[in-house]
């Protein structure tokens, strides 16, 4: 008997997958205004960026950079001069901000005085036209979300100003939008309000899954909150990048100057290192230092930067050789001699002497002169006693890993 086969089975066809769509993509933005003297003033200049889904993301940069006019032109209180905006692979241009799937955050909150902290969470919700029972209790799980279960008959000036943050968010998240954006949010509280609304809205973002994008001007703020940070200055964006990576490995001066504190030493790149991702800079006095070279694009014989962090430095007595007998007080009480700080090739170093030392708690802030170079050390508080006086004169040298130290253009 013959068995007759059925039909072939296609094969499965290969399918490549691309990259998931951002939730937010900026591309080659461009926002002018004409001042009031007739001046165009170019507010962002050509500034891409893209927002991955359920991301918290940071505009970090000082007053006037541009953070504040980008979020706009993503919210729709602004109109590109150039450029376009998408929202999940969308182009938003001419959609007006109530169509857009975002909602925003300012700074001084806009809840209405005259309406309960309720009516104030399902304004928006009356404006799509939900049920007033839907929109009552979207309301109340609005406000168990954000901790404020029991104020809903309340008017905003009841309220402190930590609530009535919690209650301008409620209102934010309560429409569902698939990109919060917050525009300076926590600027008018006290420090230490601050600091805990900080982590509280990290842990809302982590619980909501809602794509954040945050414009601030604290540095700790972005660097404490932010899966990404984009450092404006100008109206550009001058890098993007993780927390981590943006304060460990700056990509210009400005950047390791406006995030924390940074120690800038001039010289003249001589020479790169076999490997490539080390440069030997000589000093105006003739001392050569090594930091890690990340620029391919730095040429032997320009002028460069090498930045340092203070906490990165480690103070050795100068008649110290060798580390590993070295007394860990020699230079005070929590700056001890650290094994990791060793003469040996992965390490730089200036001598010079304690100019000023301040107790700070947490740690000791030294000055050190070598030379017509001044460096700043913090070494973090591990001892008893400080005797700032008897610091000062004290000679050292100020040591560091190679890879901490980094040659900018």
């Amino acid at each position: 008997m013959i068995r007759r086969s059925g039909p072939a089975r296609p094969r499965a066809a290969h399918v490549e997958v691309g990259p998931p769509t951002p939730a937010v993509e900026v591309r080659h933005l461009v926002k002018e205004f004409v001042d009031r003297h007739g001046q165009v003033v170019r507010a962002v200049d050509d500034v891409s960026l893209a927002v991955r889904e359920g991301e918290f993301f940071a505009l970090l940069g000082p007053s006037g950079c541009g953070k504040t006019t980008t979020l706009r032109a993503i919210a729709g209180f602004e109109e590109p001069t150039a450029g376009e905006v998408l929202l999940r692979g969308r182009p938003v241009r001419g959609v007006p901000p109530f169509h857009r799937p975002v909602n925003t955050v300012f700074q001084d909150y806009a809840l209405f005085p005259h309406m309960t902290v309720r009516q104030n969470v399902m304004f928006g919700l009356r404006m799509a036209h939900v049920p007033p029972a839907d929109a009552r209790r979207r309301a109340d799980e609005a406000l168990d979300l954000v901790r404020l279960p029991d104020v809903g008959e309340r008017r905003p000036g009841q309220l402190s100003g930590g609530q009535r943050q919690r209650v301008a968010l409620a209102r934010a998240l309560v429409n569902r939008p698939a990109v919060l954006l917050l525009d300076e949010p926590l600027g008018a509280l006290d420090l230490k309000l601050r600091k805990a609304m900080q982590v509280e809205l990290k842990q809302l973002q982590q619980q909501v899954g809602i794509t954040f994008v945050y414009v601030t001007h604290d540095q700790e703020e972005a660097l404490a909150m932010a899966d990404r940070i984009a450092v404006m200055a100008a109206g550009r964006a001058l890098q993007v990048g993780p927390p981590v990576e943006v304060y460990e490995h700056p990509a210009d001066r400005f950047v390791a100057d406006f995030i924390g504190e940074t120690n800038f030493v001039e010289g003249v790149l001589e020479a790169r290192e076999a490997s490539g991702a080390v440069g030997v800079v000589r000093l105006r006095d003739g001392r050569a230092l090594r930091a890690a070279l990340r620029d391919p694009d730095v040429a032997p014989g320009g002028s460069v930067t090498i930045a340092i962090r203070p906490e990165k430095i480690a103070l050795v007595p100068v008649d110290v050789d060798a580390l590993d007998d070295a007394d860990p007080g020699a230079v005070a009480a929590g700056a001890g001699v650290d094994a990791r700080y060793s003469a040996a090739a992965g390490f730089s170093d200036l001598r010079g002497e304690v100019t000023d030392a301040h107790y700070l708690g947490t740690d000791v802030r030294y000055r050190v002169r070598s030379g017509d170079v001044e460096l700043v050390v913090r070494v973090q508080n591990q001892g008893g006693g400080f005797d700032g006086a008897a610091l000062r004169g004290r000679r050292v040298a100020a040591r560091w890993r190679v890879e901490h130290a980094s040659v900018l253009a």
